[in-house]
């Protein structure tokens, strides 16, 4: 059977403190030159979280039992907002209609994918945003601005899709600007409390890890 996925989000209050970050997979042979060969065994990093913390209330320790017993362990995903990589841009910053590029216009295709790019001098790496956040996207094309009611947004798959009065001319180029989450589900299909004083308590770990929706 497929993986199922809740559309609900990790609460933000209990993910403060949060540790973790992407994750790649990289093969690589010693070679009796002593050169080495790589090979890239993943194509796209996989991000792991630790969401346990410090002392919390019991409000707050139930509220995340409550959240793992919804979510049947480690059973169904949802959304977890990454402290520090959740928009199209930098974090501080909110996000602009011309933060990323998600390609270039035929005058039919009317669906575009959100992507991140991650680019420098040397390289780049793009990312698929599976899980943008409603209310946030913003659309371009060649520079200006698209109006809202142009354009739908699809916060289940990660795409928008303009309205076919409105699908972009052959060669304009077609930006974006997000916040967005991070597809992931428990790690664990177990979840320790430590009731270390009185009304308040721990849970020392609480791994998550991204998955495909």
């Amino acid at each position: 059977m497929p993986a199922g996925f809740h559309e609900v989000r990790f609460p933000l209050r209990l993910s403060l403190g949060t540790s973790g970050g992407p994750e790649r997979r990289t093969e690589i042979v010693n070679l009796s030159n002593g050169r080495e060969a790589r090979n890239r065994r993943w194509r796209d990093a996989r991000r792991r979280f630790d969401a346990g913390s410090g002392l919390k209330s019991l409000d707050d320790l139930y509220a995340v039992l409550a959240f793992f017993e919804a979510r049947a362990g480690a059973l169904y995903g949802f959304r977890f907002r990454d402290p520090l990589d959740f928009r199209s841009g930098p974090p501080g910053r909110a996000p602009l209609a011309t933060d990323q590029v998600l390609g270039t216009g035929t005058g039919s295709q009317a669906r575009f994918t959100l992507i991140k790019t991650y680019a420098d001098a040397g390289g780049a790496s793009q990312r698929e945003i599976a899980k943008p956040v409603a209310g946030t996207v913003l659309l371009a094309v060649d520079g200006t601005p698209v109006p809202p009611a142009r354009y739908t947004v699809d916060t289940v798959a990660g795409a928008v899709e303009f309205l076919p009065a409105f699908k972009p001319a052959a060669g304009a180029v077609v930006t974006a600007g997000y916040e967005f989450d991070v597809p992931v589900r428990f790690d664990t299909d177990r979840i320790e409390v430590d009731l270390a004083a009185f009304r308040a308590g721990r849970i020392p770990t609480i791994p998550l890890v991204e998955i495909k929706p």
